[in-house]
């Protein structure tokens, strides 16, 4: 029976003909575990993951393999990217099995889905001392059938370690907020950690930590010369190296080796979305025209952006992981692309909206501002519930029945906060606070996925930050803009509310909670507004557009805008509304200076 075929995921639909008879994640499988008492086989990926397509090929499309797990298991096919939070209570429950994860994530899991074994990439025969599938699935089944008492006692501990870790890391917060002295020994350790010979962080594999670069980066806005520095040196090693797609614009998701060779080939949309932000903030105009180049003509589909592109392409009739990206410019236009994973994420559409902001901002190539303000426009209209609540994830017109999850919310307010202000559009910056507002009034334990909550596996968000920010901080940051768009301090009071429980962690591991410390960065400075007011265009306006500092909003408007953000509610444009004569406006922890109309004035105020 084919249970996949009718998901909105293109992953799950492509293990639709194999001899597994999966099924999607849901009720129904416990449901069938209980009733035929069987262990459950869950098996998490993505589809631009390349072993997760090797293990398709060898394994899951054998019907050996097939005909012994349907017998004894019950398979259960998951899409990370659908589902973060029942790939993150899985990973939390692998580590007790090694150290060594990824995707694909394979594990073995009692009835009630406590996992009992768990591994990554199993060979379909026995290779060096790796054994293979069949053999651990049969090792397990009989464990199942014959020591079915210790696999209950193994499996109740297990539960009851990674609940206990959820409730410490919960209580790992510190009681002081750290002020600019901490953060700026935190931007210390993360300098530390550049590897001086090849470039990049670490010594391998090398994924490109854009959150990590922006922390740097929001360093220098506060007069720290040198993280700025390493963070723009560690961005331009990473533009010519094998990492980046030179035809098309665009990064890879990681290299395998130290100098960024062997790279994995897949380009995800999160990944770029952030490290367009970072290019963007250090004025590296053309890589970050590369990856607008690369949204707009690859990624680009029914109004949204496309998840990824994979990393395999048919080259001579046989599957090729990265001969089509390894092909130059005229070769590579005889060849057919990689397939899209199509579906809308709207966690990662956020992200990109607010790097379309920078890119415009910061005067970008290729029309980031108007391919921006299509995809918020085509989000508002259909990733956002009439209740207010939003979509997780959509393909075709259909929606996916995964929960929304804190990222979905926080990059979706985020992403149209920062596009509204760089386009001067104050109904996306409205939109905006109503999904912040949503989470607000509701809480951040908003939603949970329903079939891990029943059994009690629903501990903890994914809380960490390597290459794309968390939830709490797209929170964060999107309250530290309303709270000086609006004058409302509870705003603020709610973006320390998100992170404080984060912070400690955060101090100690600068590399994996980067967006984490730029929001401290934000809360741990004086927080300032700048505002231009022209019905021209004048040198004001170009001076304000440039202007970046830490915890400073800047907005730029015209008269008609100005009074649009106004009778929006957004307080900030009280008295300041009229642009016949260009006019700067800049306030300091609440505090105004008079209104400036010169350059020279503006200027003085602005290094204040």
């Amino acid at each position: 029976m084919n249970r996949l075929d009718g998901s909105q995921s293109p992953y799950l639909q492509s293990h639709s003909d194999q001899p597994v008879d999966w099924y999607p994640w849901g009720e129904e499988a416990f449901a069938e575990a209980a009733r035929r008492d069987l262990p459950v086989f869950i098996s998490i990926g993505y589809q631009t993951c390349h072993w997760c397509h090797v293990m398709a090929r060898e394994t899951f499309s054998n019907p050996l393999v097939g005909e012994y797990i349907n017998k004894r298991f019950i398979s259960i096919k998951v899409d990370r990217e659908e589902h973060p939070d029942v790939d993150a209570a899985y990973l939390a429950q692998a580590v007790a099995f090694g150290d060594k994860l990824g995707w694909p994530l394979n594990v073995f899991a009692d009835s009630q889905g406590v996992a009992y074994f768990a591994a990554t990439y199993l060979p379909p025969v026995t290779r060096m001392k790796q054994p293979s599938f069949l053999e651990v699935a049969k090792t397990l089944s009989r464990a199942w059938n014959k020591k079915r008492s210790e696999v209950r006692a193994s499996t109740r501990a297990l539960k009851e370690a990674v609940h206990e870790a959820a409730l410490v890391n919960a209580r790992t917060g510190i009681e002081q907020f750290p002020d600019q002295a901490r953060l700026a020994k935190a931007a210390m350790e993360l300098m530390s950690q550049e590897d001086k010979m090849y470039g990049g962080l670490g010594t391998g594999p090398k994924f490109p930590m854009a959150p990590a670069l922006r922390f740097l980066l929001s360093q220098e806005g506060l007069g720290n010369e040198e993280a700025g520095l390493a963070g723009r040196r560690i961005l331009a090693s990473y533009a010519p190296s094998p990492l980046r797609d030179p035809v098309e614009g665009g990064f890879f998701r990681y290299a395998t080796n130290r100098d960024f060779t062997s790279p994995h080939h897949e380009r995800m949309l999160n990944d770029n979305a952030s490290l367009l932000t970072a290019y963007a903030m250090a004025g590296s105009l053309d890589v970050a025209a590369g990856i607008v180049s690369f949204f707009r003509n690859q990624l680009l589909g029914e109004g949204a952006l496309a998840s990824a592109q994979d990393s395999e392409s048919s080259v001579d009739g046989q599957p090729n992981d990265g001969g089509y990206y390894e092909a130059d410019a005229s070769t590579r236009s005889t060849l057919e692309p990689p397939q899209l994973d199509d579906k809308v994420v709207t966690a990662w559409n956020g992200l990109a909206l607010e790097a379309l902001a920078h890119a415009h901002r910061g005067g970008v190539a290729g029309d980031p501002g108007g391919l921006g303000t299509d995809i918020a426009t085509w989000l508002i209209d259909h990733h956002i519930k009439d209740d207010g609540s939003v979509i997780r994830m959509s393909r075709n017109g259909a929606h996916s029945s995964a929960v929304a999850t804190l990222a979905d919310y926080g990059g979706l307010a985020l992403g149209l906060i920062e596009l509204g202000l760089a386009t001067q559009r104050a109904d996306f910056v409205a939109k905006g606070r109503d999904v912040l507002d949503y989470v607000m009034v509701r809480g951040t334990n908003i939603e949970q996925d329903p079939v891990l909550a029943a059994r009690g596996l629903g501990w903890t968000p994914d809380i960490s930050e390597g290459v794309n920010p968390n939830g709490l901080s797209l929170l964060a940051l999107a309250s530290i803009r309303l709270a000086a768009l609006t004058g409302k301090e509870a705003y603020r009071e709610y973006a320390w509310f998100l992170v404080s429980p984060l912070m400690k962690q955060a101090l100690a591991m600068p590399q994996g909670m980067g967006a984490l410390l730029s929001a401290l960065s934000e809360l741990a400075t004086r927080a300032r507004e700048v505002i231009v007011i022209d019905d021209g265009d004048s040198t004001l306006s170009d001076m304000a557009k440039n202007y970046q500092r830490t915890g400073t909003v800047v907005v730029t408007a015209n008269s008609a805008q100005a009074q649009q953000f106004l009778d929006s509610g957004f307080n900030l444009f009280e008295s300041r509304t009229s642009g016949l004569r260009a006019t700067a406006y800049v306030c300091t922890e609440g505090v105004c200076a008079l209104p400036a109309t010169t350059p020279e004035e503006f200027a003085r105020q602005l290094e204040d």
